[in-house]
């Protein structure tokens, strides 16, 4: 085993509350690849978003289509790495500054989340900063599976001598202290990978984290998460759930269905180009179906020879193509809310987001197979957003700008190698340490 597949994967410092700064996301999905670059200024906290400490000011920003890229996970790296290039570029045209680092997330590598349960005793009476960052740490390295890193470790309760709900142990008296965690990994390779098309752009990766959880960050307010809400992060090529409860990321899961597969089903059903079935999604893409859908008939170009006459279909067929691959999905996302600390909030709601999220009629589709109430996330509290960005598809980037104000929650594995500096150079003295760790 390599170090890289129990480590945690890069970590960024916390947001200092009095001083500004420059961050930009970089969101490589399966469809596009969304940059953005802004500036984060010192502000009191709003009554919806407690949490924010700083607000978000876009100077610049990009959409493009992604190249290279299959479920969330890189397949041709110089394709990735071209796109990359281009959607950096764009965005810091825009703004007119150079970026350095990106915030990137993961939403393939099978994400999963876990919560543990790790007790020592406490030697010298009191709890101290080191013990809670010993039992945690020995909590992480318990739910890291084989060929699988750490993106959180998000302490979600403590425990002295048996009593729970114990919110900052540190100081206090217990012959047994204990921790209960949110861990959340994935495949370390797709982290890998990731991360290695970044810097091949001679860019460093300041920190990676779940989609779903920087998704939360961004279209949940504080009450939402307090009483409890499922985030469904809705991509082309991959679904991600972010499960909220007491104003905490809980727990976190994953698989590989996503809006891509509903063009692909569009295509094969209406014997259509992939290009002519995406632009169909998009434009009469729905899962609801009325009377006069059946009669409202339209041509589709036939996937071939081009001298083939286009097919007539009615609104129903397509309609009917849409909804039985969106019911799959949300049947697949109640399977794993049921097994997640979600089932314990019955009246809990869940947020849409992702690009897939658009589809119409998905919110009453959605609340009809989960039995919940359902709304569409799109990103709050941000300042001069564009009216092309202020929709669900940027959930996960714009939720990167937020997460740097919320990175103290999380423990973060000390790194004898931060101390250790070489004079390597080129490009690989330039890869980040995570990753050299990984060869």
């Amino acid at each position: 085993m390599t170090g890289l597949d129990r480590s945690q994967t890069p970590k960024t410092r916390p947001m200092p509350h009095k001083r500004a700064g420059l961050v930009a996301s970089l969101d490589i999905g399966t469809s596009k690849i969304a940059c953005m670059i802004a500036r984060l200024k010192p502000s009191p906290p709003s009554d919806a978003l407690r949490g924010r400490t700083h607000a978000v000011e876009l100077i610049g920003y990009s959409q493009i289509q992604a190249r290279g890229m299959k479920a969330g996970a890189v397949i041709d790296l110089a394709e990735c790495e071209q796109a990359v290039r281009q959607a950096v570029a764009l965005a810091e045209k825009m703004a007119k500054v150079r970026v350095e680092s990106v915030l990137l997330p993961v939403s393939g590598g099978r994400l999963a989340g876990q919560l543990v349960e790790a007790a020592a005793d406490i030697r010298g009476g009191a709890v101290t900063a080191a013990d809670v960052d010993r039992v945690t740490s020995t909590g992480m390295r318990h739910a890291t599976g084989e060929g699988r890193t750490v993106l959180h470790t998000l302490p979600v309760g403590y425990t002295l001598d048996g009593v729970k709900g114990i919110r900052d142990p540190r100081g206090m008296v217990a012959r047994q202290f204990g921790v209960d965690m949110n861990v959340v990994t994935c495949e370390a390779t797709v982290a890998r990978n990731l991360m290695l098309a970044v810097e091949r752009c001679h860019l460093n990766v300041e920190a990676m984290a779940a989609s779903p959880y920087v998704a939360g960050l961004s279209v949940l307010t504080d009450d939402e998460a307090d009483l409890g809400a499922a985030v469904v992060e809705m991509g082309a090529g991959t679904t991600t759930i972010a499960v909220y409860s007491g104003g905490r990321f809980v727990h976190a899961a994953g698989f590989a269905v996503g809006g891509q597969h509903i063009t692909m089903d569009l295509a094969r059903g209406l014997s259509a180009t992939i290009a002519d079935a995406e632009r169909i999604k998009t434009l009469y893409g729905t899962v609801l179906t009325g009377g006069s859908d059946s009669r409202e008939l339209m041509s589709v170009p036939t996937a071939g020879d081009e001298q083939d006459l286009p097919q007539i279909v009615s609104r129903a067929t397509i309609a009917n193509i849409v909804k039985h691959r969106a019911e799959e999905i949300f049947e697949m996302v109640r399977d794993r809310l049921k097994d997640s600390p979600f089932a314990a909030e019955p009246k809990g709601r869940v947020v849409l987001s992702g690009g897939a999220a658009q589809l119409t009629g998905l919110v009453e589709l959605g609340s009809q197979i989960l039995g919940r109430p359902v709304r569409i996330g799109r990103p709050l509290g941000f300042a001069r957003l564009p009216n092309e960005a202020k929709n669900a598809a940027f959930a996960v980037p714009a939720g990167l700008l937020v997460y740097p104000q919320y990175v103290h929650l999380e423990h973060v594995e000390p790194r004898h190698t931060r101390q250790a500096r070489t004079g390597t150079g080129g490009y690989f003295g330039k890869v980040g340490r995570w990753l050299r760790e990984g060869f």
